[in-house]
């Protein structure tokens, strides 16, 4: 009879674990993820970095937006004096 380690199940490959409605899609980086980057790599603050990813958020192509819906939930910019 053959053993088998403790916790581990039988009949072979483990499933994948999905957080998408759609199996084996992955989901992308974060706004503060990709801000700390940018902070990290052009060495400027937290906050410049933020505005430096909207900034290019906003001016995405309408390509871009199809593939990337979550392009369309960063607000324009506000209008000082109003």
């Amino acid at each position: 009879m053959a053993t088998r380690k403790s916790g581990a199940k039988s009949g072979g490959k483990a499933a994948k674990k999905t957080t998408g409605a759609k199996s084996g899609v992955k989901k992308g980086m974060g706004f503060g993820a990709a801000a700390g980057q940018i902070a990290a790599k052009d060495n400027v603050s937290p906050q410049a970095a933020r505005a430096i990813l909207a900034s290019s958020t906003r001016k995405a192509s309408p390509a871009a937006k199809r593939a990337n819906p979550a392009l369309k939930k960063v607000l324009p910019v506000k209008k000082a004096g109003k």
